[in-house]
């Protein structure tokens, strides 16, 4: 009874150790996130840093909520991130073209593997990759900065 117990908890442990074997872990963007000398008053990081790529969104979503509550406009400087806190102003640099623009994060996203921002067109265009449709971008909190401190202006279109 006891040698029979043992072979089956043998047999699940390899069973276990091969599917181990079987995944690999998803490759994660570079990120890199400073410790502050001491918490900004806000709660809000003081800067963050991140490297990955890009995507925008445009048309399409025009008019949809957003995880703000204000509705997506597509010529607003807006973008979506995944953890920054919603109202958190961005300086995103493209890496591939030298291109930046300051964007406020007003959704959650992306939904896609391997990105790390989804862009509002108007942003798109700033950085110049609306053909390319993605972009190799760098992210920068503003210094200072934080949520509903800058506008999602579309001014200057």
């Amino acid at each position: 009874m006891i040698g029979t117990a043992i072979r089956i908890g043998l047999v699940f442990m390899g069973v276990m150790i091969c599917m181990s074997g079987c995944t690999r872990p998803e490759a994660s963007p570079v990120a890199t996130w400073p410790v502050p000398a001491a918490p900004a008053a806000s709660g809000c990081p003081t800067q963050m840093i991140q490297e990955g790529k890009a995507s925008w969104y445009g048309a399409g979503h025009q008019g949809q909520k957003t995880a703000s509550g204000e509705r997506f406009d597509s010529q607003a400087r807006t973008a979506a991130h995944r953890t920054l806190p919603l109202g958190t102003p961005i300086e995103v640099t493209n890496l591939e073209n030298g291109r930046k623009t300051t964007l406020v994060v007003n959704d959650r996203g992306p939904h896609k593997k391997g990105r790390v921002l989804d862009i509002s067109q108007k942003g798109a265009q700033d950085l110049g990759f609306v053909s390319d449709g993605t972009a190799a971008v760098r992210i920068e909190t503003v210094r200072g900065g934080c949520a509903g401190q800058v506008q999602a202006s579309t001014a200057g279109n």
